[in-house]
C-alpha cells in the first residue's frame, strides 16, 4: 500500500511539472520541475552543461553522472533544449470580410 501511495505521489508531480529549458535553468528549478532529479543531480546537470556546453538532445542528458535513460525518458516531455517554438496563430473557418473604406461627407 505504501508503494502504491508513493507511486501516485510521484505521478501527480509529473502532471503539474512545468517544461524547462535544460540549457538555461538553474539547479533549483531543475530539481523542482523534473521527476527523479534531486538537488545533487540538478547540480551535476548544471556543472556538466558548464563544462561541455548546451545539451542538444535527450540522449546528451544521459552523459551526466547519475542520470540514466529511464530518468531522461521520464522527463522527456518537460525538457526543452532551446527557445520555445512560437505559437502559430489559430486560423478560423470563417472568411473575414475586408474592411470597407470609410465614407467622407
Amino acid at each position: 500500500m505504501e508503494k502504491l501511495f508513493a507511486f501516485l505521489m510521484l505521478c501527480s508531480f509529473a502532471v503539474f511539472a512545468e517544461p524547462i529549458n535544460i540549457n538555461q535553468a538553474d539547479a533549483e528549478t531543475i530539481s523542482k520541475e523534473l521527476t527523479g532529479i534531486g538537488p545533487k543531480k540538478a547540480e551535476a546537470i548544471v556543472q556538466y552543461r558548464k563544462e561541455h556546453g548546451d545539451f542538444k538532445a535527450l540522449k546528451d542528458l544521459e552523459n551526466v553522472s547519475g542520470i540514466g535513460a529511464k530518468t531522461a525518458q521520464l522527463n522527456e516531455k518537460n525538457i526543452l533544449f532551446g527557445e520555445a517554438a512560437p505559437v502559430a496563430p489559430v486560423k478560423s473557418d470563417k472568411a473575414t470580410k475586408p474592411e470597407e473604406p470609410k465614407k467622407t461627407k
